[in-house]
């Protein structure tokens, strides 16, 4: 029932093309008749659905299904459409036909019904017709013999069709071939099934016969698709004028033909006037040439236009009958504006009212150029028109195009917009074709190619149906890849586009390079695993062992082992140091190992290369030796030894400086006073505590260790004297040397001292922490000043004299007597 009233609206809409009053009425009585019986016989519980079922489609047979020739082809696109996009219901079930579902086709109504709806309703009573055998369609009721059994195709030449996106669903493709309905055609159905978007054309092999541009011949090519080409047949064609002749394709310029002639050749017409004196001016033109200009009727003024010929009659001229006729002249100057001039100033004719071209004019002119940017002078006389009163100069623009991306460049440029005439060629989205649009702002439109083929993942599981716009990557896949793997380990990446498989992460067990030990969970497409160890293998010199870590291939580079030798020397026992020369030996160099070397009290320490310690021990050996040569002179022995044993050699000594005589001194004058060391009563302590290099650096900056300094002292004191923990000081940036000069003096004051910044802004901050930083007892500065400060002269040596008075003995060269009073701050 709402089938059919939904069918009775449709019949009753303007656009209705079978909406006739008497068939609608019936059909809505037909309708309610339906529903009523419906409704009783559900009521008492004998509802027969196949009865309704035949009575319903009866209706709609016979007042809904098309019954005119006319739209036979529209029913049939409609029925494609309803099938491709899954929209076609079974009149069984009335359920959509799916485009993979078996089903029948009536061959009389062409309607489509499920396989086994179809089977089920041929089966029942109600579709039996008068014979036993027969039973009826249900749209159309048409009577069949055979019983649908199989799944077949529209023309029925292929039994269970697989369907092709490409095709109409349920069809085999291919041409239909059936017979045509009408009696006297024998020719079978020559309709091929092709959708939109397929390169298939159907063309025949008979000529086209189609009217030609030029509608007098027709098309002699075989069927093609597309316009016919232009007629090609040479034909020949006059001008309007009649003086030149062309030969060109039939059909051209058939729309310009004016009786005469079909083109304008551009030279003067020439053709006499009606005046029969003079002939035509203008340049070839289409129609009848306009009247003489020099006509008495058209002629009214004289030649300068400034005095009608009514007055000149009057003043006696002779009035004109003709053409031919001289115009009466007004004898005023003619003042007709000239080609020359520029805009501010126009020149006028100097001549008297005169016939003909005012002629050239003997003024200069000033012509600008296009772009208003240069001017120049030119004689009038070579100024014919007002076209040459503008000329181009060399000056490129250098505006912006439209596309914002190239310059104009066009010389004496005068447009507005600057419109881009390059190619844009940039890479479209899909990164395989280039923009072919002029060149524009923004980003280029996005590639308009598309692929009608069907796009799938590697194993095909997953498929994208076309169109594929051009550069769409295949369609993810969330099945396992299925590729061929170098390893056996389980896969755990899914089915990708990608040539190359992401690397097996599977954990394993494999030794390092070195073979020095088995590395566990190591990610399968490691291969070469470094433990961090030292190789330690024995190089070709079997000498050395190979100090590098952990690598592949051979532990020496092409250039040989390069260790340096561990041979003693024999003179010092240092080692060679010298590269590895395997059975050679070792060449005689200088020695550079570093020794510690110290003064005979201690005091001093140095560390200097064994070659400079021992020069330093053959000097001091050469002077003890001078030194003891005089004793050996009055006739004393000596052993030397000490002085050339290796023994001695190897303990080298620094000598004592006045700082040293000055602690022994001190040491001995403690001693002799009993005063305990450990009070350092001679601030010994403090002054140690500075390194040689700060007081070298002290020594050069002295004003810049004394600010620093008091910083340092105010920051301590404020620390420990405070209620917080800890006090911070910034100094400004400086330089690497002061930096350092900060930090060593930091560490004297146990104040934390840190770098902060890149260079040029690089600062320190020092920290003083309460209880842990002190002051020393001397600072740096007073220990400098103090060693600066002029020392008081070495007191002059006891002098022994004789007993009897008169002469002095001689002076005794021993070692000057210490005073222990001597003490300095």
């Amino acid at each position: 029932g709402a089938r059919l009233r939904e069918g009775s609206q449709r019949e009753c809409s303007p656009s209705g093309q079978r909406g006739e009053k008497s068939k609608l009425s019936k059909l809505q009585t037909w309708s309610e008749e339906l529903e009523q019986d419906a409704k009783e016989q559900r009521d008492a519980d004998r509802f027969d659905s196949y009865f309704f079922l035949d009575k319903a489609l009866w209706v709609e047979t016979k007042y809904l299904l098309p019954s005119s020739e006319p739209l036979i082809s529209s029913s049939a696109g409609c029925l494609i459409e309803q099938l491709s996009e899954e929209k076609y219901e079974c009149m069984v079930c009335c359920d959509v036909i799916r485009v993979m579902a078996p089903v029948w086709s009536c061959q009389s109504c062409f309607h489509v019904f499920h396989l086994n709806c179809i089977k089920k309703w041929a089966r029942s009573p109600a579709s039996q017709a008068d014979g036993a055998a027969c039973w009826r369609c249900p749209a159309c009721q048409n009577v069949s013999m055979k019983h649908p059994t199989s799944y077949t195709c529209f023309c029925g030449k292929v039994t269970n069709p697989e369907w092709q996106r490409t095709e109409i669903p349920h069809s085999c493709g291919d041409m239909c071939g059936k017979k045509r309905s009408g009696v006297d055609c024998n020719h079978p159905c020559n309709i091929q099934p092709v959708r939109c978007g397929q390169a298939t054309v159907l063309q025949c092999d008979k000529v086209c016969g189609a009217v030609l541009n030029c509608a007098e011949h027709t098309c002699v090519q075989v069927c093609h698709s597309g316009t016919c080409q232009p007629c090609q047949l040479q034909v020949q064609q006059v001008c309007f004028c009649g003086v030149t002749a062309r030969e060109v394709p039939c059909g051209t310029d058939k729309a310009g033909f004016d009786g005469s002639g079909h083109f304008s050749c551009g030279k003067i017409c020439g053709k006499m006037l009606n005046c029969e004196a003079h002939r035509c001016q203008q340049a070839c033109h289409r129609g009848p040439c306009k009247s003489c200009p020099r006509s008495p009727s058209l002629v009214n003024t004289c030649p300068c236009g400034q005095t009608p010929l009514t007055k000149l009659l009057e003043l006696g001229y002779s009035e004109r009958r003709s053409c031919s006729d001289p115009i009466p002249s007004c004898g005023k100057t003619c003042n007709k504006p000239l080609a020359c001039g520029s805009s501010d100033i126009i020149h006028l004719c100097e001549k008297l009212c005169h016939e003909g071209s005012c002629g050239p004019c003997s003024l200069t002119s000033t012509i600008r150029c296009r772009c208003g940017s240069k001017t120049k002078e030119v004689p009038c006389e070579k100024i014919q028109k007002e076209e040459e009163l503008v000329f181009t100069c060399e000056k490129r623009c250098n505006k912006k195009r439209s596309c914002g991306r190239h310059k104009c460049g066009e010389l004496c440029c005068v447009s507005v917009e600057h419109k881009c005439s390059m190619i844009c060629g940039y890479k479209l989205n899909c990164g395989l074709h280039r923009c072919q649009e002029p060149c524009h702002r923004g980003n280029c439109e996005p590639c308009w190619q598309s692929s009608f083929d069907e796009l799938t993942c590697h194993c095909g599981s997953t498929v994208l149906y076309p169109p594929i716009p051009c550069g769409t990557k295949p369609p993810e896949c969330k099945n396992v890849c299925t590729r061929r793997h170098e390893c056996d380990h389980p896969v755990f990446h899914n089915c990708h586009s990608e040539e190359k498989c992401p690397p097996c992460t599977y954990l394993t067990q494999k030794w390092c390079m070195g073979k020095h030990e088995q590395r566990s969970n190591i990610p399968c497409h490691l291969q070469d695993i470094s433990c961090g160890l030292m190789c330690n293998k024995t190089l070709p010199c079997e000498t050395h062992r190979c100090k590098r870590i952990c690598h592949r291939g051979e532990c020496l580079p092409e250039g040989g082992c390069q260790q340096p030798c561990t041979l003693p020397r024999p003179d010092c026992g240092h080692p060679c140091a010298a590269p590895c020369h395997k059975g050679s030996s070792c060449p005689r160099t200088t020695c550079t190992a570093k020794v510690a070397v110290q003064c005979e009290c201690g005091r001093r320490k140095e560390t200097v290369a064994c070659a400079e310690a021992a020069n330093s021990y053959q000097r001091y050996a050469a002077i003890a030796m001078a030194s003891k040569l005089s004793d050996m002179q009055l006739g004393d022995s000596m052993d030397i030894g000490p002085l050339i044993s290796k023994k001695e050699l190897k303990q080298t000594r620094l000598e004592c400086d006045q700082e040293c005589a000055t602690l022994e001194r001190n040491r001995r004058l403690a001693e002799a006073l009993q005063i305990d060391s450990s009070s350092d009563p001679f601030n010994v302590r403090s002054t140690s505590a500075y390194s040689d290099s700060l007081k070298d650096d002290a020594r050069k900056d002295l004003k810049f260790v004394t600010e620093v300094e008091e910083e340092i002292n105010n920051l301590v004191e404020l620390a420990n004297k405070g209620k917080q923990s800890k006090r911070s000081h910034c100094f400004p940036p400086m330089n690497r040397e002061h930096r350092k000069i900060i930090h060593e003096l930091a560490e004297v004051y146990g104040v934390e001292s840190v770098s902060y910044d890149n260079e040029p802004k690089r600062n320190v901050v020092i920290t003083a922490h309460k209880g842990k930083s002190a002051c020393p007892n001397s600072t740096l500065t007073s220990l400098i000043e103090r060693e600066t400060a002029a020392r008081a002269p070495p007191p002059i040596a006891h002098i022994k004299q004789s007993a009897g008075g008169s002469t002095w003995s001689k002076m005794v060269k021993e070692e000057p007597a210490i005073d222990y009073f001597d003490v300095q701050d």
